[in-house]
């Protein structure tokens, strides 16, 4: 797997823009937001502008410490952790967004954990926003729309749409898909 650290502390990531990726949908309920593969925050903070309780957290702990540094210099108070996210223990979350790590994960074979740990993290009704790079991006790598709709199925989610997207890299723009759902209400 990529050593991510290296990259954060190197800048040469080509998925930190500066800002949150301009087409994904920020537009989430509830007080508790969990940004999955944070980075630097950029989410994170856009959310934390909004007046979401956010928690960010990243396999990296150079991003981790850029993500704190950021957020400090702007004021803004988010809890941001190193963490695998395959492997957390947190509290559920009103709302979970999730910025260009399912497909990260789905490259290197590495997805299957996160995914089932994903509704334990949300809330019953919670919601989901996935941005993920599409395969048709000619890189031998990325997500397929069937994939997402496939994956994202009842019974466990509900009203899930995937909408064809483009992402924005230092390098240019790839296709991509903004995906979202939410987590089934639990029925008596």
């Amino acid at each position: 797997m990529t050593d991510y650290d290296d990259i954060y502390r190197d800048g040469t990531a080509p998925w930190e823009i500066g800002i949150a990726q301009p087409a994904l949908d920020l537009d989430v309920t509830g007080p508790r937001v969990l940004d999955i593969g944070c980075g630097t925050g950029a989410v994170a903070r856009e959310l934390a502008r909004r007046g979401h309780r956010v928690t960010g957290v990243d396999i990296s702990a150079v991003a981790v410490d850029q993500a704190r540094a950021r957020a400090a210099a702007e004021g803004l108070d988010i809890d941001f952790r190193v963490g695998d996210a395959r492997k957390l223990s947190l509290e559920p979350f009103d709302a979970i967004v999730d910025s260009g790590l399912l497909h990260s994960l789905h490259r290197y074979g590495e997805v299957d954990d996160y995914l089932d740990l994903l509704p334990r993290l949300a809330v019953p009704g919670g919601s989901l926003t996935i941005l993920a790079i599409s395969a048709d991006g000619g890189h031998g790598w990325g997500v397929t729309g069937d994939y997402l709709l496939t994956t994202f199925a009842p019974p466990t989610w509900t009203g899930t749409t995937v909408t064809p997207v483009d992402v924005v890299a230092v390098t240019g723009t790839l296709p991509g898909f903004l995906l979202r759902t939410r987590r089934r209400r639990q029925t008596s």
